[in-house]
């Protein structure tokens, strides 16, 4: 849980600027692999460190696909086939009609979930900064969970599909349905004790917003009158540590070892930050390395 991925390369090769988990010369054929995979479906793109762009504007990052290629246990000769799934989903979200002109309404809001995206890019603060600051330096969005994609909705979708108040309320109600796959107490010598949730939802960290929740769903605690400390590396997990007592130095150190490792090297990306919660507010208290805070 807290290893971080295999260099298969050796250590001592050089690493990517854009992708540091990668080796220069892994990096450089899946991003051959990714124009290849655009080609083949008779899309030109302009490759770039971290994204690319299409002849039409459209602009893809490629950050998620690197994570899940590294952390394959299958190695690089899978590679090809992962890029050609990713490059598959994105051409057809490209071709495929608009969710909220395709579905009825009580669909959409019935697949309506509140999402964490990192907040420090001013064209995502541009289009998705109508929500509520509920945690330092994350963008809370709404976003629909659909078949294939999660798509999030820009401010302008937003006011299409309804009042903002009461789509954040139903999408909180949606998300009390959301379960993690996994929980893990994680204890060290220390006497570290932290909780883990992880699953394949992307809302898993959305769990957040209902943390007090979360805590009694999990642990049984009826209440955390100290506050919790809470990390969302990234969006398939969650950790929290309900304070009481002397635990709770151990404990914020394995948990911003815990948020930097899942921070740098998993899909979905969030923030390597650990924060503390208290009666709905969140604060950052630490975190394992420099990072710019955003919003």
């Amino acid at each position: 849980m807290f290893r971080r991925g295999v260099r298969r390369d050796g250590a001592d090769v050089p690493r990517d600027g854009e992708f540091t988990f990668l080796s220069e010369a892994e990096a450089a054929r899946l991003r051959a692999f990714v124009r290849e995979a655009f080609a083949e479906r008779g899309i030109e793109v302009t490759v770039e460190p971290g994204r690319v762009t299409t002849d039409s504007g459209w602009r893809f990052g490629l950050t998620n696909l690197a994570a899940v290629c590294h952390n394959d246990s299958r190695g690089p000769r899978r590679w090809r086939t992962l890029v050609d799934q990713h490059v598959d989903r994105v051409v057809r979200s490209l071709d495929g009609p608009q969710a909220l002109r395709a579905l009825p309404r009580e669909r959409l809001l019935a697949q309506l979930f509140p999402r964490f995206i990192p907040g420090g890019d001013p064209a995502l603060l541009k289009a998705f900064g109508y929500g509520p600051r509920s945690v330092p330096g994350l963008l809370e969005v709404l976003a629909l969970d659909l078949p294939e994609t999660v798509e999030m909705l820009t401010a302008d979708s937003v006011a299409e599909l309804g009042e903002p108040t009461a789509l954040r309320d139903r999408a909180l109600q949606n998300l009390r349905a959301v379960r993690a796959d996994r929980h893990k107490v994680v204890r060290d010598k220390e006497g570290s004790h932290v909780d883990v949730l992880m699953g394949g939802s992307y809302f898993i960290a959305s769990l957040a917003l209902i943390l007090d929740e979360v805590v009694h769903r999990y642990t049984k605690d009826a209440s955390a009158p100290d506050g919790v400390l809470v990390a969302l590396p990234h969006r398939h997990q969650l950790a929290f540590h309900v304070v009481r007592g002397g635990d709770a130095g151990p404990s914020l150190h394995t948990m911003a070892r815990f948020a930097t490792v899942g921070f740098e090297q998993s899909p979905g990306a969030l923030s390597p930050s650990v924060f503390w919660w208290r009666e709905g507010e969140f604060t950052r208290v630490a975190t394992d390395q420099a990072w710019p805070p955003g919003p």
